[in-house]
């Protein structure tokens, strides 16, 4: 990859990502401070600026390392919302709604960008190609992030909102696995795949995930937004 192609992807990814992650986040400390807890809004996280969000490691070094080597994906993550569940007005049904909010920003987001694709027509050609390389990155990034973050895994949002729907038999267990959820994702991400390959069959969850819920939602957003 020479310099000015590399320039090229840096400016049709960073956009779409910082915007996903920002007010991925922001929506999580917004809810939480609507439903009792103060401590996101102390710490100045209830904001649309990207800087109170990103992680220099996780939001910029990773992410453009993977652009830059051609990986089949992209993988980052922001610094996360400080949430005291105990301050919320009902810790376990409000901790569900915290952990969607995240999730839901991006999927509307994905809707916004995806509206915006009936605008490239009214613009200069030198120009529509570029934005259109920004919406449809925005779409997609959007929307891998919020089902991604929906799987029920923790520390993922979607192991939050299973560990406040299951009963405590089922819940409790499950929120003692966030210690380790960095480590079973690298697991169901990388190990899984290569392991169940070496052993002559293909278990791949994460193929699964892109090839169903996120084609699926792609779709519906494209239904929606009447692009197809």
């Amino acid at each position: 990859m020479d310099f000015n192609e590399l320039l090229y992807k840096i400016s049709i990814w960073t956009l779409p990502a910082l915007l996903a992650i920002t007010l991925h986040e922001a929506g999580h400390a917004f809810a939480a401070w609507k439903l009792g807890d103060p401590t996101a809004k102390q710490q100045g996280r209830v904001t649309l600026n990207p800087l109170k969000h990103i992680d220099p490691m996780g939001t910029i070094v990773i992410p453009a390392i993977l652009i830059f080597l051609k990986a089949p994906f992209l993988f980052g993550y922001a610094k996360p919302v400080p949430v005291d569940f105990m301050r919320l007005g009902n810790p376990r049904r409000d901790m569900v709604w915290v952990a969607l909010a995240g999730p839901g920003m991006n999927f509307l987001l994905a809707f916004v960008f995806a509206l915006m694709v009936h605008l490239l027509p009214l613009m200069p050609e030198s120009v529509a190609g570029w934005v259109a390389q920004n919406l449809r990155n925005g779409i997609i990034l959007n929307v891998v992030l919020g089902v991604f973050n929906l799987l029920p895994i923790p520390p993922l949002d979607g192991g939050r909102v299973a560990v406040g729907l299951l009963p405590n038999f089922l819940a409790v267990p499950l929120a003692r696995l966030e210690r380790f959820g960095f480590m079973i994702l690298l697991g169901v991400i990388f190990v899984l795949p290569s392991l169940s390959r070496a052993l002559g069959t293909e278990i791949d969850i994460m193929q699964w995930v892109f090839n169903g819920p996120i084609s699926y939602t792609v779709s519906i957003i494209a239904t929606l937004a009447g692009l197809t």
